[in-house]
C-alpha cells in the first residue's frame, strides 16, 4: 500500500479515562474530583448495565466515572500518562484493531498532582481508540457499509504508531 495516501494516515480518535469504584456515595465522588484534577474536565457517571449478587450491584447504580478527551487534549493527556508508565507499554494491551488500553495504578503518578490524606489512593484505566479516516461509513445511518479488512488499523500498524508519535517502547 501507499504510505503517501491520506485515507491510510492513523489517527487518534479518542481517550477514555476511567475510574470503577463498584458504589455510589463518597467513593465516587472523589474519584469524579480526581479525574477532573487529571484531565481538566468534568466526568460522566458510568452506570451497572448488569445485576450482580456478590457485590450487591443492580442495573441502574452509579458505580464509577470516566472522560473521554479528543484532538490535542487527548494527545497532550496520553503524553503525560505514558510518563507515568516510563514511556513504555506491553504489547498484549494491544487488540485486534490495534486499540490499547492501560492502567495507572495511583493518580499522585502523575507530575504536578499531590497525594491528598482526605481523597487516598485511586487508579485509573486509559483506552486508546486508533482510526483511519472514513470511519464515518460503518456509523453513519444511511447505507452504512462495513470497513474494509485492509482499511481497518490492525495490531502491527497500532503499535507502530505508538512508537512513532509518542515515542514509548513496546515490550513483550
Amino acid at each position: 500500500m501507499n504510505d503517501d495516501n491520506p485515507m491510510r494516515k492513523i489517527l487518534l480518535e479518542k481517550v477514555t479515562i476511567n475510574i470503577g469504584v463498584g458504589e455510589a456515595g463518597e467513593r465516587l465522588l472523589k474519584a469524579k474530583k480526581i479525574l477532573e484534577q487529571v484531565t481538566r474536565q468534568k466526568p460522566v457517571t458510568t452506570k451497572a448495565k448488569m445485576t450482580n449478587r456478590d457485590f450487591a450491584i443492580r442495573p441502574g447504580m452509579e458505580i464509577g466515572c470516566k472522560v473521554t478527551l479528543r484532538d490535542q487534549a487527548a494527545e497532550d493527556f496520553l503524553k503525560k500518562a505514558f510518563w507515568t508508565r516510563n514511556n513504555r507499554i506491553a504489547e498484549y494491551s494491544f487488540d485486534p484493531e490495534g486499540n490499547f488500553s492501560f492502567g495507572i495504578p495511583d493518580y499522585t503518578d502523575f507530575e504536578g498532582v499531590k497525594y491528598d490524606p482526605e481523597i487516598g489512593i485511586f487508579g485509573m484505566d486509559v483506552t486508546v481508540t486508533l482510526k483511519r479516516k472514513g470511519k464515518r461509513v460503518s456509523q453513519r445511518r444511511i447505507v452504512s457499509r462495513k470497513i474494509p479488512k485492509y482499511h481497518r488499523v490492525s495490531k502491527q500498524e497500532g503499535m507502530e504508531f505508538v512508537r512513532s508519535k509518542f515515542s514509548v517502547e513496546v515490550v513483550e
